[in-house]
């Protein structure tokens, strides 16, 4: 019968929270083994040659230490060793992994030994993170989705992987004109990419074929990189040199690289994070079940000392070992505020104040069973947060494209009512005097992101009867220049779904975690075909940058709106002030018309440069110069300067 332990208890922490190094350490002469399980009866490292099947050539038991810490040490460098627990609990046995291992096998289904020094790929020691630029506008991708298309040109043995992201000159079908993934991202001008999950995850079998896929939400091992990526998943040691080549790749390519992370629960109870200690990390209702808040059968308990450490660790180890400069926490709203705090003030001490994003979503996928009184990461306790702690603001997505609940419900860019308050909001980020978020440091505005409607397929819901969501209606393609547009005039930082700029499509499904490449790829031609839209974004990224008024992270940013006018039904004027160094401009301003008639706006005084309108986001580059009024076409915006 299983013993019932009160994990939440304060006297359980104080017995057993330790800082003792935990995983395989592999020395030129030992490799030392710990793991924590507090209440194990005994414990038994058993050594494989292979990462699958077979028999261990090494069982030696372990030594139980201080504060439930289990040892042992093998007097000879394993470097490439599999290994596994055999841990006694209750008086049952099972096997488990290591937690804190830095490889696995295949399918994780052992841990692996590894030497770190030697996976790293040449010119390693030497890599670094571009400079940060005047704002960070964020890349959501997902590694077999940018690269499965054919169209892509990268080369067949890549395609899904890795090493995609190391093909500097790929084009559509080979024509280096019409750059396609890493050449296409240097030419739109974003500065981070969002990796969606690549640690290990369960819902794909490393051992089948390349048309496996998932989105990846399903942690198994979480310090360790995701092997259906790699161009060997056998060898543990690949997926973690092909994964720094990414990287590096992206830094050589002026991109910085943000960490999709999944903490809040695992795949299932067999990750080694339970079967080392069972329950010790998790949740647990009071009819023993493990409790839900994420929705996926689990959450973790990350109010428990040893759980926080084991997430902060983590973070730590990606930030150092893989140069990951920054993270976006997946269902942050079921971790702890001190732990959030704890995570952005370490790596601020270790990289500096801000250099390293940290982000995520400030909700949870049902009721959690976080202990009472635990202060969640959710959007009630935004001000509890560190400033440089940000947070979705869903408020803005549903306003500018239309509820998210109800596919043809329509925004601000799609025909629904539009009132200069509620435009004023989103443009502030929902941050200062009154508002949830503390600072627009805080604020992550976005139309898209994986898990929904892409904010083409949004759109024809909303706007094409003939639902023809691979088309290329005029009409959707003007709501999508107004949303960008939009989007680009709010506070905050900037984050885009893959392919938004040029109307992905998901043919209208909204789920896609496990529907296949062929509906999640980004598809290359149409990339090319829908050019003038993709353009459109690069210029109000380019546009963007040059904008302090914008730009402006400050707790004070709010105090820049200087107006925010209803001039007819449908036509709102929004006037920040933009002084800030090199700033071309000291106002900004942001005129929109979601009516489908021409109207024309009046302007305050002064002559204003036209910066974009609803055809061109380059304008800027060679303005012209209006007073009084400016005509503005249906279901457009116009941002001038003056």
């Amino acid at each position: 019968m299983e013993h019932w332990v009160d994990f939440d208890a304060p006297e359980f922490d104080g017995a057993y929270a330790t800082d003792a190094p935990l995983g395989a350490l592999c020395e030129e002469k030992q490799t030392r083994f710990a793991l924590w399980s507090p209440l194990a009866q005994e414990v038994t490292l058993r050594l494989f040659t292979h990462g699958s099947g077979g028999r261990p050539f090494l069982r030696v038991p372990m030594e139980r230490g201080e504060r439930g810490v289990w040892m042992c040490s093998v007097p000879r460098r394993l470097h490439g060793a599999y290994y596994d627990f055999q841990v006694t609990t209750d008086g049952t046995a099972h096997k488990a992994g290591d937690p804190y291992a830095r490889a696995c096998g295949v399918n994780g289904e052992r841990s692996m030994v590894v030497d770190l020094s030697v996976t790293n790929p040449p010119g390693w020691a030497q890599d670094a993170p571009p400079a940060r630029q005047a704002e960070d506008v964020i890349y959501e991708l997902h590694v077999k989705d940018f690269s499965w298309d054919e169209a892509s040109g990268v080369c067949a043995p890549h395609r899904g992987r890795y090493l995609a992201f190391c093909e500097e000159h790929t084009g559509v079908d080979g024509d280096a004109n019409r750059p396609t993934c890493l050449a296409y991202l240097k030419h739109l001008g974003v500065t981070h990419v969002e990796l969606m999950p690549v640690y290990d995850f369960g819902s794909v079998d490393e051992a089948g074929g390349p048309e496996g896929y998932n989105w990846g939400y399903d942690p198994m091992n979480d310090n360790v990189p995701e092997g259906s990526y790699a161009t060997d998943a056998q060898d543990g040691a690949v997926r973690i040199r092909e994964l720094k080549q990414a990287v590096q790749a992206l830094h050589r390519a002026g991109l910085r690289v943000v960490m999709d992370v999944v903490y809040n629960h695992t795949y299932n109870l067999h990750a080694p994070l339970f079967r080392a200690a069972p329950w010790a990390f998790y949740r647990r209702r009071a009819d023993g079940k493990p409790a839900n808040g994420s929705g996926c059968g689990n959450e973790v308990a990350s109010e428990r000392a040893m759980c926080a450490r084991f997430i902060l660790d983590s973070v730590l180890y990606w930030a150092e070992e893989y140069h990951i400069d920054g993270f976006r926490f997946d269902l942050m709203g079921l971790l702890d505020v001190p732990l959030m705090n704890r995570i952005r003030q370490a790596l601020d001490e270790r990289y500096g104040e801000g250099e390293k994003l940290v982000f995520g979503e400030p909700w949870g996928g049902g009721p959690s069973g976080a202990r009472p009184g635990t202060q969640l990461a959710d959007k009630g306790h935004l001000r509890e947060l560190l400033p440089d702690v940000g947070a979705f603001c869903d408020m803005t997505r549903d306003m500018v494209r239309g509820d998210l609940s109800r596919p043809e419900s329509r925004g601000f860019a799609s025909g629904g009512h539009l009132d200069a308050q509620a435009l004023a909001c989103c443009v502030r980020g929902w941050a200062g005097e009154g508002m949830p978020y503390a600072a627009p440091s805080q604020t992550i505005s976005y139309l898209s992101c994986h898990d929904d409607w892409t904010l083409w397929d949004k759109l024809v819901y909303a706007l094409d009867a003939r639902r023809d969501f691979a088309g290329h209606d005029a009409r959707v393609l003007r709501a999508s220049r107004l949303a960008a547009a939009i989007l680009f005039f709010c506070q905050g930082r900037i984050f885009m779904q893959a392919g938004e700029e040029f109307g992905r499509t998901k043919l209208g499904e909204r789920n896609t975690y496990a529907s296949g490449a062929q509906i999640n790829r980004l598809d290359w031609h149409r990339a090319w075909d829908n050019r003038a839209l993709a353009d459109y974004y690069r210029g109000l990224i380019a546009l963007r940058k040059q904008l302090p008024g914008l730009c402006d992270k400050s707790p004070q940013a709010w105090r820049r709106m200087l107006e925010a006018t209803d001039l007819a039904p449908g036509v709102v004027r929004i006037v920040l002030n933009n002084a800030g160094e090199g700033s071309p401009c000291g106002r900004v301003l942001l005129l929109v018309n979601a009516g489908e008639q021409e109207v024309r706006a009046a302007l305050p005084a002064g002559e204003w440069a036209v910066l974009a309108d609803g055809e061109s986001s380059f304008l800027w580059q060679h303005p012209a110069r209006i007073s009084g009024e400016a005509r503005l076409a249906p279901v457009s915006a116009l941002i001038l300067g003056a």
